[in-house]
């Protein structure tokens, strides 16, 4: 589906069909019924299918056309010898795989578009097919594949080959291995290196051995040497030879003048390359290529044509850099002035010959024709001027563009007969002048790196010492020389060893909470015990205040879900509309009493006392917002009121006691009062009567509200951790719920900001190394600092692909040009869910562990944008094969998908540690 919407089709011969048709035919066979499949057949879809085409038409419409092709690739089997003329005449067929011809069944209900309904066929029919534990007669199961294989069904597919489709398109896996076998014999830095898949080659104005591609494939070269909607044929010639280097004899092509809108073009093509087969690999990385020139005409200034006796001449092309191109020699025939004449008025209006091909007396072509030769002693009459007239002549032609500043600065210089040594001086100015911008580029280049990219890194380079192995990385023997001894090892020590060679596994538990922010390096266990404890205690407040409010959105839910099922009994009515509203007035009457109850409930002596936390948390129980311990905010459920009303215990206090009658009572009268008092008292009571409701109101409003809140984030948790990396072993029941439990204590302490989808992929990993909630808890709110800007809330993400774009670009430019012409995906947009979640969906767990930790020790090690470095190493690890096949945005973005949890992780930290060093040498202009 992926590639029909990238492709606007699906190829027949794609690997991803062979796939497709494989995985398809094994659930249609599982659990077959012998007498179904037939005792005798070794193909049993093929007997199947017959048996089902007997009461179903569409089956047994694919079964004839099947039997056809079956019949046709047996007949090409038997006749391969046959003659040429005799198999023509046979219809063509796709080149199937082995695994292709096997599955042609499945292959061709596909293609005729009849599958889905063939196995809805037989999932309705099941019982008569099949055993009873086979997949499509699994009530679930069945419909559902039935269901899924509408959509391929639906696509469209084709056996056209064209420019960006060569025959398949190649996996990921498939494109790793040929970048592999061809490594193999070219060196990775060999500027002529040819890719596979298609044909590039560069253009230099001072050899044949780099010219560009006129088109990404030979046969759009080839078919760019005729006349087409894009460029005027001015001239064609073919057997122009060419001796394209010294060792070589001349060869024979076709030379080719093209004009387009704005530019005049030069072609010449060996004649093996034009009668050369497109399909053909070995075509397309033919030596040939090599040789074949195209030429811009802009780019020439002198045309010196040699008129020879044998020969119907040659011409040699001078560019402006005074480089003379390989000579051209034209068959017989006046094949040369015919070029010249067709070269002249191509240049008109805006370019002339110097001197023109007419002479001013309207005679015809000052060319002259070449005439023999008269042998001395023949008894001629003819002079020797007559003889030295007749003999072969060489003419220098100059390409004049009279508006251009160059062609007006060269003919004034040659229309004062300037001197040599002018132009000579000329000419070092010049270079000079060249040698000066070149240097101002890297000047302002280098301004670039170090304005822009110096916040990237650390300015200290960091290297391993001779006397340590960091490359062991965090060993058991030096964490616990640690731990006995805290002045045995620096803190930056330790995580330079962390950085280049990780920890060792048995060691994370401990590690991490050091790494991460928890513990503090020069902690005494005594310390970090504290530590643990004052994190337990808030952990366990924090999870009582949710569960109460969850304990109020269950209740809720199951009330609003049976007066749903009333409804649904009783029908709609106005009695039933009545109840309704008066049934939901009084659930948030029960709502507000149990979040009252949940605020004035007594806390116990443990939790009332206010302990002194880590990380910066002051005595009186208030820290900063992110500081991630839950003293850093008050948990109760009004303290999500962030408009300002007034908690229970403020309204009932605010609320006047107004029950009783404010009438003076009986035995009183007259003491004391006056008419004037009660007159007074009644309007008070009576203002504060009407004030009262208005303030319970907003609060009941505002814990609704707050109600909400918490339900709709709490379906979005449940929802993740349900399919959070369900397949790894950790992940039991039991520890899913534990993952629940830390992910709804965080966001109930960060409601403003909310559960978004991927945080659970971040908790997740932390969990299975600490295995302990609390711990967890506060790891996770330590890393979710950093990582909280990633999220949309945040902005982080806009700055982390303008760093890409600038790291890549002067880094690899070559790659930053890729990008930019094949579609400009230089938003790097692909790497969202690297940078989204540190990588956890490209690696498999355990290199998830080896990244995580050196990306926490390189903040102080090395750079703390080391998330860039890992991403821009996982873009460089696979660079040929982008070049190589010209990928655009959705070639990327399917190449890396596929590429998921398939990386060496030794390779990409060692590269990324690399890269990190290179930028700090451009910084410091080592």
């Amino acid at each position: 589906m992926e590639e029909a919407v990238t492709r606007k089709f699906v190829h027949e011969d794609s690997s991803h069909i062979v796939s497709f048709c494989a995985a398809v035919e094994a659930c249609v066979l599982h659990g077959l019924k012998r007498r179904a499949a037939g005792f005798l057949r070794s193909n049993k879809i093929a007997a199947l299918f017959m048996k089902v085409g007997k009461s179903f038409a569409p089956a047994e419409e694919l079964c004839r056309k099947a039997q056809e092709l079956e019949q046709i690739i047996e007949t090409k089997r038997s006749q391969s010898l046959q003659s040429q003329d005799s198999l023509r005449k046979m219809p063509r067929l796709p080149s199937l795989t082995p695994q292709g011809v096997k599955n042609l069944w499945i292959r061709t209900a596909l293609f005729e578009k009849v599958l889905d309904k063939i196995v809805l066929y037989l999932v309705e029919n099941s019982s008569k097919y099949y055993e009873k534990e086979a997949f499509l007669m699994d009530p679930v199961d069945g419909p559902i594949l039935a269901s899924l294989l509408v959509g391929p069904c639906a696509l469209e597919y084709t056996k056209m080959k064209t420019a960006d489709h060569f025959w398949t398109d190649p996996s990921a896996d498939e494109l790793v291995q040929r970048h592999r076998i061809h490594g193999g014999h070219c060196r990775q830095d060999s500027p002529t290196k040819r890719p596979a898949l298609c044909i590039q080659k560069r253009h230099s104005s001072s050899s044949m051995d780099e010219r560009p591609s006129p088109s990404p494939s030979a046969r759009e070269y080839v078919e760019s040497l005729h006349q087409n909607s894009r460029a005027t044929l001015l001239f064609g010639k073919n057997n122009v030879l060419v001796q394209p280097r010294d060792d070589m004899e001349a060869i024979p092509g076709y030379l080719s003048l093209h004009q387009t809108a704005d530019i005049m073009t030069l072609k010449w093509t060996p004649n093996q390359l034009m009668n050369g087969s497109v399909g053909d690999l070995d075509y397309e990385r033919s030596v040939y290529w090599d040789y074949a020139m195209t030429i811009p005409l802009e780019e020439i200034v002198y045309l010196h044509c040699h008129q020879q006796v044998d020969s119907g001449g040659t011409v040699v092309l001078v560019s402006q850099d005074g480089i003379q191109r390989p000579p051209l020699r034209f068959p017989r025939g006046g094949h040369l002035l015919q070029f010249l004449s067709c070269l002249e008025n191509g240049l008109l209006p805006h370019g002339q010959l110097d001197p023109p091909l007419w002479s001013q007396r309207g005679k015809g072509k000052v060319f002259p024709k070449l005439r023999k030769r008269v042998p001395q002693g023949s008894g001629s009459s003819e002079s020797v001027s007559d003889k030295e007239e007749d003999e072969a002549t060489d003419y220098v032609f100059r390409i004049l563009f009279p508006n251009s500043q160059s062609d007006k600065i060269i003919c004034a210089l040659s229309s004062y007969r300037t001197p040599l040594k002018l132009l000579c001086d000329n000419m070092k100015y010049q270079i000079i002048s060249r040698a000066f911008y070149g240097w101002l580029a890297y000047c302002r280049h280098l301004s670039t790196v170090r304005t822009h990219l110096s916040a990237l890194v650390n300015h200290t380079i960091v290297a391993p010492d001779v006397p340590c192995d960091a490359y062991k990385g965090l060993t058991t023997e030096v964490w616990q020389t640690f731990l006995q001894d805290c002045t045995a090892f620096e803190e930056e020590e330790l995580l330079r060893l962390v950085y280049f060679g990780g920890v060792d596994p048995s060691l994370r538990k401990e590690v991490w909470p050091f790494l991460l922010g928890h513990y503090q390096f020069g902690m005494s266990e005594a310390e970090r015990k504290e530590v643990d404890e004052q994190v337990r205690v808030c952990y366990q407040e924090t999870m009582r205040e949710w569960l109460g409010c969850e304990e109020i959105v269950r209740q809720r839910e199951k009330e609003q879900h049976a007066a749903a099922l009333a409804k649904c009994s009783s029908g709609a009515s106005i009695d039933s509309s009545s109840q309704k509203m008066i049934h939901h007035d009084s659930t948030v009457s029960n709502e507000v009493s149990c979040v009252d109850q949940i605020e004035t409930e007594p806390k116990t002596e443990e939790a009332k006392q206010v302990p002194k936390m880590p990380n910066g948390a002051l005595q009186n129980g208030t820290s900063s917002p992110d500081s991630g311990h839950p003293s850093s905010r008050n948990f109760s459920v009004t303290s999500g009121l962030s408009d300002g009303s007034l908690s229970t215990e403020d309204s009932a206090a605010a609320v006047p006691q107004v029950s009783q009658s404010p009438a003076k009572p009986a035995g009183v009268e007259g003491e004391g009062l006056t008419e004037e008092t009660h007159r007074q008292e009644k309007a008070e009571v009576k203002d504060k009567e009407e004030e009262a409701p208005d303030v319970t109101k907003t609060a009941e409003n505002a814990k609704t509200e707050l109600l909400d809140l918490y339900t709709l984030n709490l379906h979005r948790i449940e929802k993740d951790v349900q399919r959070c990396d369900r397949n790894y072993w950790y992940f039991t029941p039991a520890n899913l719920e534990k993952l629940r439990n830390i992910m709804c204590s965080y966001i109930w302490r960060h409601l403003d900001i909310g559960y978004v989808q991927g945080m659970c992929d971040l908790l997740a990993p932390l969990l299975v190394i600490l295995d302990d909630e609390a711990m967890a808890f506060s790891c996770f709110t330590e890393l979710m600092k950093r990582m909280n800007q990633n999220f949309p809330h945040g902005g982080a993400m806009d700055t982390h692909f303008a760093n890409m774009r600038s790291l890549i670009q002067i880094l690899d430019s070559e790659l930053f040009e890729l990008m930019h012409q094949n579609g400009d995906y230089t938003h790097f947009y692909f790497c969202y869910r690297w940078f989204l979640l540190d990588f956890k969906r490209e690696l498999v767990y355990e290199d998830v562990f080896a990244v995580w930790e050196t990306i926490w020790a390189a903040k102080y090690v090395s750079s703390s944008h080391f998330v860039l470095f890992i991403a821009l190493a996982l873009v460089e690890l696979y660079r040929d094969i982008i070049l190589e096949n010209n990928m655009d945005f959705t070639d990327i973005i399917k190449f890396f998908n596929e590429m998921a949890e398939h990386h060496s992780i030794k390779q990409i930290l060692t590269l990324a540690r690399d890269l990190v060093c290179k930028v700090q040498m451009l910084i410091e202009n080592k």
